[in-house]
């Protein structure tokens, strides 16, 4: 089994329908009520780094079969300045933007699995994978 939607960010409504692909999916796939908050928040941490970080960016939801169970796979890409230093950014309380620095180590937590590609100047590709 393997669906495949994508989605351009390019505003905060964006945000919006991303967030509520992520729901309408994980429901349809009969993830628990917490999993598909997980999915949400997963969905809006990294949209809000896109959006914030690269002005714009895209999501890419595929669905997953391994039997017995089923997943959601989800890629957030963007041409932004990139993460200069990972295994900075993935720790607790990070921030550069004067935030609370929960973000990136926060879905990193939320999910099953995490992983992401960055380079300075080229911008940023973060895949996980929620399993139900």
């Amino acid at each position: 089994m393997k669906k495949i939607l994508f989605i351009d960010i390019q505003n905060e409504g964006d945000l919006v329908l991303a967030r509520k692909m992520g729901r309408e999916l994980s429901k349809s796939l009969h993830f628990t009520s917490v999993n598909q908050a997980k999915v949400i928040t997963a969905i809006s941490e990294l949209g809000r780094n896109m959006y914030y970080y690269a002005g714009s960016g895209s999501f890419v939801f595929e669905i997953l079969g391994k039997n017995p169970k089923v997943g959601i796979k989800i890629t957030a890409t963007d041409n932004g300045p990139g993460i200069e230093n990972i295994n900075k950014a993935l720790e607790p309380g990070y921030t550069t933007s004067g935030g609370l620095g929960v973000g990136l180590s926060g879905v990193n937590k939320l999910m099953d699995e995490f992983f992401i590609e960055s380079a300075v100047g080229t911008g940023t590709s973060i895949t996980v994978t929620k399993w139900q």
